[in-house]
């Protein structure tokens, strides 16, 4: 990259992007706006008159305008379909549960994003979410961390970030404490979008059916099979893999005279495992395409770190150590509750991401 302070903007049409563009803008950076194409109107499963990806755009490009930045719209739909929907069918189809803004972040903002910004002759990518980059004199490597504003922290879905988008990647939010002083910042601004509702996570899934949405993308069949109890005994009938997840109670379409839970699914045999709640715990995982951040070298003796295995779920400490094969392996001081395979367990030392990486197996 060159030598010149210019900032590419990753612009959502949302109050998060434009405050993160406005203060680039006032720390002195060349700015140019982009926003990212990713789904077609006519793929686009919005119910509104007017799709969300025409407007969302149109907003980013009158937030760009207005603080006098170039915006250009890239088309990424065939990559955003290919690396982030069509794996999180696979997932699924696999009897995993992904998180597909995990594949969104890596793939689309922060693999073809920086690339166009590289080429663009561009020093930083930069994006609204909440979350720090610093450099750590004690490791001699960049780290991510986490925001100061701790119920918007986004470190979990960020784990991916290489060495060198970390050291071309700000984000002018991680800073905040609360979401009231950003758009507190937009109201004076005179951002437009500074009361703007906040997107949602999932977003060509937006009614939450992720099952009816695979089966239409698929024109798949997928058929009943058995739920078992732990011995493997039948005690009634699934309506399709596909629309269970670990941990899962209601919807289960049978009664049970008492609170079961999905502790397990078996793609081979349709099977679709269930337990009562303690037989949801976890006290090991095993975790593949793991990404250590904090360390050069992946380490072989166990490091004390704090795990999390959900998007929102809660830190519990942990040891955690690779095996010859590349395999991550994190055994937990007490149990947890529905580790679930296809999802991301990141490791944290503090408010400093360790490393992450997919969930492939637990142990009781």
């Amino acid at each position: 990259m060159t030598d010149r302070r210019t900032a590419l903007i990753a612009m959502s049409g949302g109050v998060d992007s434009s405050v993160a563009a406005a203060l680039m803008k006032q720390r002195g950076y060349d700015c140019i706006g982009v926003t990212m194409k990713l789904r077609s109107n006519e793929d686009c499963a919005c119910t509104e008159k007017s799709c969300c990806t025409a407007d969302d755009a149109e907003d980013a490009r009158n937030a760009a305008y207005s603080m006098g930045m170039k915006f250009y719209v890239f088309n990424f739909t065939q990559e955003f379909e290919k690396d982030v929907i069509d794996r999180f069918v696979s997932a699924y189809e696999q009897g995993l549960t992904p998180n597909p803004c995990i594949d969104c972040n890596r793939y689309m903002k922060f693999e073809l994003l920086y690339q166009r910004g590289r080429a663009l002759g561009c020093d930083y990518i930069v994006t609204g979410h909440y979350a720090r980059t610093e450099f750590d004199e004690a490791h001699g490597r960049w780290v991510l961390k986490k925001a100061k504003n701790a119920a918007k922290d986004q470190s979990y879905v960020l784990y991916s970030m290489t060495q060198e988008q970390l050291s071309h990647t700000i984000f002018p939010l991680g800073d905040f404490t609360s979401k009231d002083e950003v758009r507190a910042l937009a109201e004076q601004l005179g951002l437009f979008n500074a009361h703007k509702h906040d997107s949602q996570d999932i977003c060509f899934v937006p009614d939450g059916d992720y099952a009816e949405f695979i089966r239409r993308r698929t024109g798949k069949t997928y058929p009943p099979g058995s739920f078992v109890d732990t011995q493997g005994n039948v005690i009634g009938e699934h309506s399709g893999l596909i629309r269970y997840t670990i941990g899962q109670r209601k919807g289960l379409g049978v009664g049970f005279g008492e609170r079961m839970y999905v502790c397990g699914k078996d793609v081979e045999r349709n099977t679709v495992t269930l337990s009562r709640e303690d037989g949801l715990y976890s006290s090991k995982l095993t975790a593949d395409d793991f990404n250590w951040i904090l360390f050069a070298e992946p380490p072989k003796e166990p490091v004390q770190v704090t795990a999390r295995t959900r998007y929102n779920g809660k830190e519990t400490p942990a040891k955690a150590w690779a095996d010859d094969s590349g395999l991550v392996h994190v055994e937990f001081e007490q149990p947890q509750r529905a580790v679930t395979a296809g999802q991301a367990v990141v490791l944290y030392s503090g408010d400093t991401v360790v490393g992450g990486g997919t969930i492939i197996s637990s142990e009781k």
